[in-house]
Formats: C-alpha cells, structure tokens, sequence
C-alpha cells in the first residue's frame, strides 16, 4: 500500500452514536460522537427503541462535523467500517443500514467491525501504545472479558463473567442504592467519599483458579446490606440509605470490583508470561482501577496500557481504527463490494 487509505467509521451499537475518519497509518482526522444520556435519564436506563431513533437523528449531522474537522469530502475516503455487533439490534441496524447504503451507493467497500475489538485496539491510538502481544481485560457495561492477543484478528478467550459484567453491576447497584443514571459514573465518584474497608463484601471466584468472573452474588451482598442499613425487609429502588452508609457502601463495592479484576487480569498475565496488560472499555475510565492496577503490574514488571479517557466509552474512532488496521493488513478488502448487511446483536470476538 504506497499511500495512507481513509476509512470511515461508524459506532451506533447501544447509546451513543460515533462517527470518525481515520487512516491507515494511525491518525484520527476528525471524530464525533453524541451521547443519549439526557434522553434515557428519565427512564433509568436505555430505552432500545428510542436509542435507534435517535442514531437515525444524529448520523447525518456527526459525520458533516467530523468532515468539517478533517477538512477533506466523501469523495477522499477509500473505505466505510461500521460496528455491525454485538449490541442492541434495533441501534446496529440503524447504523449498518445508513453504512451499507452509503457504501453502495459511494461504490466503496465495507468493513464490518466487532464492538470489543474497537475496545480492545483503542489503547492503540494513545502516544504510548503497546505492541503484540499483550493480555486485555475488556470491561463495558455489557462485558468483562479476559483476551489473549497475538496480533490483529488473533484474539484467545481467557475467560468472561457468568452473569453480570463489571459495568452492570456498577449501574445496577447504584440504581438500587438511589444513585441518579448514569449510575456507574456516580457510584464511582459517591466511593472517594467512602470508607472502602467498613463492609465486608465478597469477591466471587477470586480464587476459582480460572479466569472466569461472577458479579451478581457481589450484587446481592450490597441488596442485603442496603436493606438493613434503610431498616426494610422487602428491597426497594432508591432506599432511604444515611450518606455516610452510602458513601462507604459504595466504596466498598467498587474496591470488590476492583480487587477482583486486577487480581484475575495479572493472573492472566503471567499465565501467557505477557509484560503487557490492556485494559478497554468504560469501567477502563475508573480512576480507581487504573491506579490498583499499575501498582500491582509494576511489582510484577508488567506495563499497563490505557486508552485515552475519551475513547474508554464507545465512539467512532476506534470502529474507523480497527476498519483502518483491518485494510492495513489486508488491502485487499478495498476490493471488496459485497453489501449484503448481517448484524451480530451477540456475537464471540475469540478466534481460536
């Protein structure tokens, strides 16, 4: 390939829609990404079918933005990535469709890109990336995940959560301790104010001898003690809880989370004798959990790689950087025109 391509990309998978231009060498040219926070605060949580609504909405007017940024027109880019799962199927539907229409009608190629692996490569586009191979503990709302990566596409389940991933535990236990959505954020930020060691919570299978998670027993732990902190015998959202409780509740809660993924992601290291560990997502963005785990990988010589803050929760830029690395690697995709749409709402990112 004697020149850098262009890829387009597109994130539409769950709550925020994410549009981005990047090349084949690594540079993000412009991006954009809007968040539907406001609209599904009122609900609680995400309301599928006005979370695909609303990518239909902001498309058009994101990828005019991230255009504009990058100073170039349609007619520059060589190929179109879009986020075809897992996620919500109504939300990847709207984001595939738009993507393969416009493909089609543009005579360009399209890359499909699985969600996770955006994640996992977007500690790629920080000044500091590492290099293959590495561990990745991949931790979302909808994931927490133990990778072993060898190299683009070469991706090893280690091991994943039986029930609850990390981030919906987060928000789940916030909502049930009256926390305002998003949940996960504020659960975080209510713990600095926390005593983390007053509740005795349990880490499940800290010591299972795998690398597999469970977060839902954890769960239950803070329901039951919730309860007797408000005095009630039937559980309830938002439960009349003294501050100070809540605060060292909640500290205690995320220092379970937290103890439970470093010690399981080290593990995981030294089990594949990686240096590098990278962690992806939005529980990467927990303050937290990047600071337990560089103390505990350094003692052991490990480096630890993060993306940059803004690219932790979904976006485009890292849907157009894995399109990108995937026609780095293959330019041959460039010569690819088949449109024919297949969204994966749940689909494996393990490859061997």
């Amino acid at each position: 390939m004697t020149s850098p391509k262009i890829v387009l990309g597109f994130e539409s998978s769950c709550d925020e829609t994410g549009v981005a231009l990047c090349t084949t060498d690594g540079r993000i040219l412009g991006q954009a990404l809007y968040s539907q926070i406001a609209m599904h605060k009122d609900y609680g949580g995400v309301v599928p079918e006005l979370a695909s609504r609303d990518h239909i909405r902001r498309l058009i007017p994101l990828m005019n933005e991230t255009f504009a940024q990058a100073g170039i027109g349609l007619n520059d880019v060589d190929a179109i990535a879009v986020t075809t799962g897992p996620g919500l199927p109504g939300a990847l539907m709207a984001g595939c469709a738009f993507s393969y229409s416009m493909a089609m009608g543009l005579n360009l190629p399209v890359i499909p890109v699985h969600h996770l692996e955006g994640h996992l490569l977007s500690p790629l586009l920080s000044a500091n990336p590492p290099a293959f191979p590495f561990t990745a503990l991949l931790v979302s709302g909808g994931h927490s995940q133990l990778m072993g990566v060898e190299g683009l596409g070469k991706y090893k389940l280690l091991g994943e959560t039986l029930d609850d991933a990390a981030g919906e535990a987060f928000d789940k236990t916030a909502k049930m301790i009256g926390l305002p959505y998003p949940g996960g954020p504020a659960l975080s930020k209510l713990a600095e104010s926390g005593n983390p060691e007053r509740f005795k919570l349990p880490r499940p299978m800290l010591h299972s001898g795998d690398f597999m998670f469970s977060f839902s027993g954890l769960k239950t732990a803070v329901l039951t003690t919730a309860m007797k902190l408000a005095g009630v015998s039937q559980p309830a959202e938002g439960m009349a809880i003294d501050d100070t409780d809540k605060a060292d509740l909640a500290a205690s809660f995320q220092a379970a989370i937290v103890e439970t993924l470093v010690k399981k992601a080290l593990a995981a290291c030294l089990h594949m004798d990686h240096k590098r560990l990278v962690v992806a997502g939005g529980v990467g963005a927990n303050r937290l959990l990047r600071e337990q785990l560089v103390k505990a990988a350094t003692k052991r010589g490990i480096d630890v790689y993060f993306p940059e803050l803004n690219l932790c929760t979904d976006n485009g830029a890292m849907i157009a950087f894995a399109g990108a690395m995937q026609v780095r690697e293959h330019p041959d995709l460039l010569a690819n025109r088949n449109y024919s749409m297949n969204t994966r709402p749940r689909c494996e990112l393990a490859t061997s």
